[in-house]
C-alpha cells in the first residue's frame, strides 16, 4: 500500500483499507479467513495423501461471474485473524500432516502473508508454500514474496481481451496474468518434486475450459508452451460448473462437453506438452466446491490461542 491507498492488485482501486475502507476485493486491512482445512482436491503432486493444508482467504480483486467460490468472493464471510493468529494457523496445519500450505485467494492479504510465512519460519514451519491465485496479479506484490513462496498455483484464464471483460471485467487480463507467470517461474525455476512426489518447488499453470471456448484454451496452452517449454506444468480443468451468476450468458449456461475438453487436450498433446494433469471422471461436480459454513480447523485454532 502506498500512503494508505491499495495498489496491491492490477485493480489499483486506491481504497483507504487502512482505515476500515473496503477495496474492490471486498476486504478491509483485516486479515479474514473463510476456511482452512485439509483439502484433497488439488492435482496429486499438491494434494499427496494427507491433504493440501488450505487457507481460503475472503475477497478476491478478479471475481468472475462463474466462480465457484463466490460464497467468499465479496470479503463478507470468515473470521478475523491477525498476522500473529495466522502464523499459529501454519503451525497448526503443519501438526496435522498437511502436504504444504496453499494460499487461496491471497493476493490482497500478501504483505500480511508475507510477515505471517516469516514469523511461522522461525517457528518451526518447514512445508512448502503454495500461492494459488486467479494470475491477476501486479509483479510488484509477487516480489513481497520472493524467497517465501515455494509453489505458485495460478489460473491463466483468458487470452482475449473479449472474454475477459465478459466473464471478468478485466480487459488486460492476458497481459497483466502473463506478466506474473513470468515472475512466479523466475522465483521457482524448474519443478522440484521429493521422493513421495510432492512438488517442493515450481509452477502449475491451471487453465479452466469453458463451453464453447476452446479456440481460447487452445490459445492459452499453445502460449504457455511456446513460452516455457516443460518447464512448468500445466493443469487443464474441466470442471466448470454453471451457477446462477453465469445463466446471463447463453454460452455458459451447460458444462463443458467431454468432446471440447478432449479437444484441448489432444492439441496440447500435438504441440507436445509433456508436463501436464488433465481431469477425467465427475470433476464437474458442485461437490468439489468446499463447504464453506464450516471454518475446517479454526475453531480447533481459536480454543488452541484465543
Amino acid at each position: 500500500m502506498e500512503e494508505n491507498k491499495c495498489m496491491l492488485c492490477p485493480r489499483s482501486c486506491k481504497a483507504d483499507r487502512a482505515n476500515g475502507q473496503k477495496g474492490y476485493c471486498g476486504a478491509d486491512k483485516n486479515i479474514k479467513i473463510a476456511r482452512a482445512s485439509l483439502h484433497m482436491w488439488e492435482e496429486p503432486c499438491i494434494s499427496g495423501t494427507n491433504g493440501s493444508g488450505t487457507v481460503f482467504f475472503s475477497g478476491c480483486p478478479l471475481k468472475c461471474i462463474y466462480c465457484q467460490n463466490k460464497k467468499i468472493a465479496d470479503g463478507s464471510k470468515g473470521r478475523v485473524l491477525t498476522t500473529g493468529g495466522l502464523s499459529r494457523l501454519f503451525l497448526l496445519m503443519q501438526s496435522k500432516g498437511a502436504s504444504n500450505i496453499n494460499l487461496v485467494t491471497p493476493t490482497h492479504f500478501a504483505p500480511q502473508i508475507a510477515q505471517a510465512i516469516e514469523q511461522a519460519k522461525k517457528d518451526g514451519l518447514t512445508l512448502p508454500i503454495v500461492y494459488n491465485t486467479s494470475g491477476y496479479e501486479k509483479t510488484e506484490t509477487l516480489k513481497y514474496l520472493d524467497g517465501l513462496v515455494d509453489i505458485y498455483l495460478p489460473d491463466l484464464k483468458y487470452k482475449s481481451a473479449e472474454l475477459s471483460s465478459k466473464y471478468s471485467n478485466a480487459p488486460d487480463y492476458f497481459e497483466t496474468a502473463t506478466a506474473a507467470v513470468s515472475e512466479m517461474v523466475r522465483q521457482t525455476g524448474k519443478p522440484v518434486f521429493d521422493d513421495s512426489g510432492l512438488m517442493r518447488k515450481g509452477t502449475i499453470v491451471r487453465h479452466l475450459v469453458l463451453p464453447s471456448h476452446t479456440k481460447d484454451s487452445k490459445d492459452i496452452i499453445s502460449y504457455l508452451y511456446n513460452t516455457y517449454k516443460n518447464d512448468i506444468y500445466v493443469s487443464i480443468m474441466s470442471q466448470y460448473t454453471p451457477l446462477a451468476n453465469s445463466l446471463q450468458f447463453p454460452n455458459l449456461s451447460r458444462r463443458v462437453t467431454k468432446r471440447e475438453y478432449d479437444k484441448v487436450v489432444d492439441y496440447a498433446i500435438s504441440l507436445g506438452v509433456e508436463n501436464a494433469f488433465i481431469q477425467e471422471g465427475k470433476a464437474a461436480e458442485e461437490s468439489f466446491i468446499p463447504d464453506f459454513d464450516d471454518g475446517g480447523f479454526l475453531d480447533e485454532l481459536q480454543e488452541l490461542y484465543f
